[in-house]
């Protein structure tokens, strides 16, 4: 599948905004590579990608929050040279993003006029401010009032304002990072009905999210990027949910190949019963039994639910409803430290802020888990700490000068052969390993996939969410599918190949699972 255009090229049609050949260079990481951008007033133009996509890195370009290393960014047809984000909203460009930056303990009316206050002898006129705040809000269809407390209001009411204010300041482009990341679904269809009188409006709108469900909603064209590319540019009416899903993820996969792991090997016994299992607002209640000596593979698209299904199993959040159950002794997992004394392990997909301790050595970076579950007044000694992070340098071949050097000049294929072993070392019963395999090199990669061959055939569970479909074909018993924060689908024997899991995660309505 080659990385094309759909719509031609774009100098042939001026664009409310307008990126040309885009490239950003971070060290030695090209963020961005030749990216074109173009957006038309009065559309909602969907930017879609995966983790590393570049969606993050061309939206700050777009909003004078980074400068581009090659390319140009035009407003109406003119070149135009942001330094920051208040020279893009003196072009008309608007930025809300997902955690809304108001100000809570101000009144409605002070966040609206924010830094453009109107004033009376030199003082702010509140009469004034509060009165051009309702006739503003009213056209967002909000009746409420303007000199209460702006905390006072839910997250959606919050994000609307957070609009309304960008649209009242710049007025041609509004740039929407995630907006609906924290709305129910009456809140969710609230604020695409602004969305559609803005795009009535004639104002162009930049709508990022992880939902397609939402995307063919509220969207007229798509532009899809990967790994810092452009891949594609559409109209949504060209494109079906599995095309969406296909370009995001770099598969152009068959609907054939099953790999028979599940036929060729039996069920062991229950170690874990997840019943209605569910948090408010992260991942709808699963059910889900784990077996011992088995795979479970995640599949699904960045935001899905994946790694919220991953941290309420580990009680980093706590489940709201549903059970659980350890060998078949219903029990509570509320907090990390629950899941650890029934013998679970979790490595997180940001190991960088969530997974190492930087400036902790290597030795002590294994032990860390293990000397907490034994308790501070059973403390391991050096000889016991190195004796124990020793073995595990050597089975898992992690690459260091020292085992006292800080694990933060480690690469990162090391860095999360250490977290793994942290786990390994408190003779955990189940593990789940969140993205295991992203951003490291290939042989670092091909060692942690080796490894939980070899776990599981130890007799130890597995949850293990992957975005890289051959791989987490290859190694699952079992893959569950999520999409929009549910659990959609649970595939076994021949259903375990690429096509299916691609067709599962766009499955809509009209679109039934082959």
């Amino acid at each position: 599948m080659g990385v094309t255009c759909g719509e031609g090229h774009m100098a042939d049609e001026q664009f409310a905004l307008e990126a040309r050949g885009i490239v950003k260079i971070f060290g030695n990481h090209v963020a961005l590579d030749g990216v074109d951008f173009g957006l038309r007033a009065g559309e909602v133009h969907a930017l879609l990608g995966e983790n590393g996509a570049g969606k993050s890195t061309l939206i700050k370009i777009l909003t004078g929050a980074y400068q581009p290393d090659g390319g140009e960014v035009l407003a109406d047809g003119q070149a135009v040279h942001l330094d920051n984000p208040q020279q893009a909203q003196s072009h008309g460009i608007g930025t809300v993003y997902q955690e809304v930056n108001l100000l809570p303990n101000r009144s409605v009316a002070e966040n609206l006029f924010l830094g453009h206050q109107p004033t009376r002898f030199g003082l702010v006129d509140r009469r004034k401010m509060e009165r051009e705040s309702r006739t503003i809000l009213k056209r967002y269809g909000l009746e409420i009032d303007p000199s209460s407390e702006l905390g006072a209001y839910s997250v959606a009411v919050q994000q609307i304002v957070a609009i309304a204010r960008a649209v009242e300041l710049s007025g041609k482009v509004l740039i929407l990072d995630e907006p609906t990341a924290s709305l129910d679904r009456n809140e969710v269809e609230r604020l695409f009905e602004i969305l559609r009188d803005l795009k009535a409006r004639g104002l162009a709108v930049v709508f990022i999210t992880h939902f397609l469900d939402q995307v063919f909603a509220i969207a007229d064209r798509v532009t899809i990027l990967r790994n810092g590319k452009l891949i594609e540019t559409r109209a949504l009416d060209d494109l079906s949910r599995t095309d969406v899903v296909r370009l995001m993820l770099g598969k152009d996969v068959a609907f054939s190949g099953a790999t028979g792991v599940e036929d060729a090997r039996p069920m062991g016994e229950v170690l874990l019963d997840f019943s209605n299992y569910g948090r408010k607002r992260s991942v709808h209640p699963f059910n889900l039994t784990i077996h011992k000596g088995e795979v479970i593979g995640v599949a699904g698209l960045l935001g899905s639910g994946r790694t919220e299904m991953a941290r309420i199993m580990f009680g980093a959040d706590s489940a709201d409803e549903g059970e659980v159950s350890v060998a078949g002794a219903k029990t509570t997992i509320a907090r990390p430290t629950d899941a650890i004394r029934h013998g679970f392990g979790f490595c997180p997909e940001d190991r960088k802020a969530e997974g190492i301790f930087g400036d902790l050595s290597v030795r002590e970076n294994i032990i860390i888990a293990l000397q907490g579950r034994l308790g501070w007044f059973s403390a391991l000694n050096r000889d016991e700490q190195m004796e124990i992070a020793g073995k595990f340098g050597e089975s898992m071949d992690i690459r260091a000068a020292s085992l006292d050097m800080p694990i933060k000049l480690l690469s990162g294929g090391n860095q999360q052969k250490v977290i793994l072993s942290r786990w390994l070392a408190t003779d955990p019963a189940f593990l789940i390993l969140d993205e295991p395999t992203r951003g490291i090199d290939v042989g670092a990669h091909a060692e942690i996939v080796r490894t939980i061959n070899r776990l599981r055939d130890e007799g130890l569970a597995l949850v293990v969410i992957s975005s890289e479909l051959d791989e987490v074909v290859a190694y699952s018993s079992r893959i569950v599918v999520m999409r929009d924060r549910e659990m959609v689908a649970e595939l076994n024997g021949e259903n375990i190949n690429p096509g299916v899991i691609v067709q599962a995660i766009a499955n809509h309505r009209d679109e039934e699972l082959a």
